[in-house]
């Protein structure tokens, strides 16, 4: 039932959303809201001061009597959705507060709780200030769920100004922040969000891997080898692989490869001590014959022999965090809403830039390419490589439109946006009888 309403709320709450909101929203993610402070505050101009805000026991604490009255949707339902209640270890538990435990809607109803905290402080300052003033404080807002930073030009704006403003913008929701994580810090000094420490070194802005997320990533993968300690090096390396990679790609659109370096020296201590303890008779010369190969130019690589998915046996690997390239992440634009048509034609263009990378969506993109015998579907021409293509949904991704091959094509750059200029009607080419 809730994934019904959200079927309908979504596009409400994706239309009243701040621009720089970033949480549990479609097309949007953490690497978005770290773009969005590096505009904010990477220029010498730009502001020096961050309010770090967390806002205590979020999801536990809105005010059920402000979403009922807020969220448009049928009153009735969310009541009872918001007072069901919760077995917890056999016991019932009412809930007075907060959104329904661990439903699908509740994310949603979070974001439109916090919507206009980007939107409605701005225009406080603008009606206090003016707006040349209001510009000059250099207040902006990034948020992503409940965690959210605020710059400033001062100390004193952050706390005197914006701080009280917050303060009573949640506590009509029910809402008040966290006195233990919420601080106001310079970027001299650095702080982090998202897993990433954002700090500012001799005037220059760099974004890096947190130590506390290093060493949270770091005691994850040590206690996942220590738990594995007899298992194949074969199935070892087909655990960790996800997780390294995963981890990698995280952080890939910021400075990390000095966190990559100093992680991979760490993975490699524990694979040796893991290793040394299997052979513990051994010289340490033939367990790094038996466990860790030369490949290509890089030594020490901790690898097996496996049996491949078409029956063919190959070396695997340790996935190389040292090989993950730093790639500059494109932020999506603030007003981009999925559900609306005038968009459909930047939301493909968005997820083609995010896709073409991955070796699934290359796959897909032969298929398409081949299909169409290389050419485009409008004006069936040549696909050149210089002038590159667009991947077009026939059915419009906001009118139902899925991502199958079936309902995608490849168009030029430009005929793509005369299909959307002009509404044309593209098909999809029959296939070659040959």
């Amino acid at each position: 039932m809730q994934a019904l309403y959200l079927l309908a709320l979504e596009p409400v709450a994706e239309s009243t959303s701040d621009p720089n909101s970033y949480g549990f929203r479609r097309n949007r993610s953490t690497a978005d809201a770290m773009s969005q402070l590096f505009v904010s505050l990477s220029q010498k101009g730009s502001a020096q001061w961050v309010l770090e805000a967390d806002i205590k026991g979020c999801f536990d604490w809105i005010d059920h009597d402000w979403l009922v009255d807020h969220v448009l949707m049928d009153k009735e339902i969310l009541r009872k959705w918001l007072k069901t209640g919760l077995i917890y270890q056999g016991r019932y538990q009412a809930t007075e507060a907060g959104t329904p435990q661990g439903g699908i809607i509740s994310p949603t109803l979070a974001n439109m709780a916090l919507n206009g905290l980007e939107r409605d402080l701005m225009e406080h300052l603008v009606a206090k200030f003016g707006v040349g003033r209001a510009r000059k404080l250099k207040v902006h807002v990034v948020r992503y769920a409940d965690d959210f930073v605020i710059t400033g030009d001062s100390r004193e704006t952050l706390e005197q100004e914006v701080r009280p403003w917050v303060e009573a913008f949640l506590a009509v929701r029910g809402l008040q922040l966290s006195e233990e994580k919420t601080r106001t810090t310079h970027v001299d000094t650095g702080f982090d969000f998202l897993g990433w420490n954002f700090r500012k070194y001799s005037g220059k802005l760099l974004i890096k891997p947190s130590k506390k997320n290093v060493k949270t990533f770091y005691r994850k993968v040590a206690e996942t080898i220590s738990g594995n300690k007899t298992v194949k090096q074969v199935d070892l390396i087909r655990t960790l692989n996800p997780m390294l990679r995963g981890w990698a790609q995280y952080h890939h659109h910021v400075v990390a490869k000095q966190a990559y370096s100093r992680m991979e020296h760490l993975v490699f201590q524990r694979l040796w001590r893991w290793a040394k303890r299997r052979h513990s008779n051994k010289k340490a010369d033939w367990i790094r014959r038996k466990y860790f190969l030369q490949i290509g130019d890089r030594g020490w690589v901790f690898s097996a022999t496996a049996e491949r998915v078409d029956g063919s046996t190959g070396q695997l690997e340790l996935y190389h965090l040292g090989g993950t390239a730093i790639k500059r992440h494109k932020k999506v634009k603030g007003d981009f809403n999925p559900f609306d048509p005038e968009w459909e034609q930047y939301g493909e263009q968005l997820r083609q830039q995010r896709m073409e990378q991955s070796r699934g969506y290359l796959r897909q993109w032969f298929k398409l390419y081949t299909s169409q015998e290389g050419r485009c579907a409008l004006c069936e021409q040549v696909l050149e490589f210089d002038t590159g293509w667009h991947d077009h949904h026939l059915i419009y991704k906001v009118y139902g439109g899925t991502n199958s091959l079936s309902n995608r094509v490849l168009l030029h750059p430009n005929c793509h946006r005369q299909v959307h200029a002009r509404g044309l009607n593209v098909t999809k080419p029959a296939p070659s009888k040959t």
